[in-house]
């Protein structure tokens, strides 16, 4: 398959998939030709896929992954559900990715597979301790500057974008016109959810290429008393217009001492798969901005917790149904910190190119620089120059649990702060992490060490001559 031409095989992997949808109630066969094709593809890349494993997992009709791939095919779209894998499995997945570790070796910088773009500041709620909020609620990205930055991505191989703000779906009309122009992308829109109606629905199914992260904070009381009264209902209500149009979506979780417990119970996660969500996306607590509440940053004993509960959810043999991501838990997974454009970057809605969602911190913006200097930019660079930024995955940020590292790579690169509503330095940011990483290495090294870790086949680390030398 390495020798037929890139449409060729998004040809062959449409019919494969054709297939599939045709014969819903007997899927099985059809993935094993997937796989098949699968493994074809990307015969000689590094990847870490048992093949064999996931063949018998998806024929054991008594497992959860063959429960959770029967409810996709069964209630998706078919439009929805055959652009999603082509999009995102055959171009982002399968030619993004070989594209993407040739172009890292051709110009010796990091280049991610996905880019985080804020079409706008604004937002229609103001929810308490919202760190978006820092940047201002008039700030926007042009229609030209989105479609620009994805044109110049997807020859870098970049095939997946995802957008926040604000709330990205004040511009739906855009976000909708960027699917149709780059129909060969995927796109994922984190949102409030109070935007969302059936129209809005229709055309997620028309272009087949969207998907939605609905944020929540727990049960009603949690949540609507930081997003606002009746929130939580709206939320709701939009999940259920989803689910009946045959979308995907999921949540996307910012988890606190607060609110723990609330947003991993089994009822809470039994109400998300029953609401038709595919994934949710747990993202730890940040203090960013001036005005953080430090409080709010998890204890040591809930760290441990969710380090655990997040697997639980979504193990394949005995989870609850739901494909669970832990963003500061699941660093041995990715090979740690995952920014500064080694798998990803944000470009905020000033055009900022800031190497971290939650670090606001740039030397290049997409008005003044193209995407391949946005990425050999000093910040940037150095980011690459000192992944991982520790051996234990388990304490991979930066900012979080290495806060040195970051205030000498803002101060050695020349970055500045892009926060224009009330500037933060780099030593104020990191100063309110040291106590929180300072009690969590001794418990993270003492897990790690116990704890057998099997070395990934690609890590995407620059090339070093001493001891954390890339394979």
């Amino acid at each position: 398959m390495n020798r037929i031409t890139h449409s060729a095989g998004r040809k062959l992997f449409g019919m494969t998939l054709n297939q599939v949808i045709a014969q819903k109630d007997n899927w099985e066969d059809g993935t094993d030709k997937l796989l098949a094709l699968m493994k074809r593809y990307m015969k000689g890349e590094k990847i870490d896929f048992d093949y064999e494993r996931a063949s018998a997992l998806l024929h054991d009709s008594s497992g959860v992954l063959h429960d959770y791939i029967d409810r996709i095919i069964k209630e998706t779209d078919e439009n929805v559900l055959k652009t999603t894998a082509l999009n995102l499995g055959y171009e982002a997945f399968f030619h993004g990715t070989k594209t993407i570790r040739k172009k890292r070796k051709e110009l010796d910088c990091n280049v991610p597979w996905l880019i985080l773009m804020d079409p706008t500041s604004a937002c229609n709620l103001h929810c308490i301790g919202c760190w978006a909020a820092e940047y201002g609620h008039k700030l926007n990205l042009s229609y030209e500057e989105l479609s620009d930055v994805i044109a110049q991505g997807k020859k870098l191989g970049i095939y997946f974008y995802m957008f926040t703000g604000g709330e990205p779906l004040v511009r739906k009309k855009d976000i909708l016109r960027l699917c149709e122009e780059h129909n060969d992308c995927a796109f994922l829109s984190y949102t409030n959810g109070t935007l969302i109606d059936e129209a809005f629905c229709k055309e997620m199914q028309r272009v087949g290429n969207l998907y939605l992260a609905l944020s929540l904070e727990g049960f009603e009381d949690v949540n609507d008393r930081r997003r606002g009264t009746g929130v939580y209902e709206k939320v709701l209500n939009a999940m259920d217009m989803l689910h009946e149009h045959g979308l995907v979506f999921g949540t996307s979780i910012c988890y606190t001492s607060a609110n723990i417990e609330a947003v991993t119970s089994d009822e809470f996660i039994h109400m998300l798969v029953d609401k038709g969500n595919r994934y949710a996306l747990y993202f730890h607590y940040m203090p960013v901005g001036n005005d953080a509440a430090v409080e709010l940053l998890p204890t040591m004993e809930q760290r441990l917790y969710m380090k655990d509960r997040i697997r639980k959810i979504r193990s394949l043999e005995h989870g609850l149904g739901l494909f669970t991501m832990d963003f500061q838990n699941d660093g041995e997974y990715v090979g740690g910190c995952i920014a500064g454009g080694r798998n990803y970057f944000h470009i905020n809605a000033n055009g900022d190119a800031e190497p971290c969602v939650f670090i606001h911190f740039s030397g290049a913006n997409i008005r003044t620089h193209s995407l391949v200097e946005i990425l050999r930019q000093p910040l940037f660079m150095a980011y690459r120059d000192n992944q991982p930024f520790n051996e234990n995955h388990l304490r991979p940020c930066p900012m979080l649990e290495n806060p040195e590292i970051l205030e000498r790579m803002v101060k050695e690169s020349g970055a500045k702060s892009t926060d224009l509503q009330s500037p933060e330095s780099a030593e104020h940011l990191c100063a309110k992490c040291h106590t929180y990483a300072g009690n969590w290495a001794p418990i993270a090294d003492s897990l790690w060490a116990k704890e057998t870790h099997k070395k990934p086949a690609y890590e995407n680390y620059k090339v070093r001559t001493e001891s954390r030398q890339a394979v």
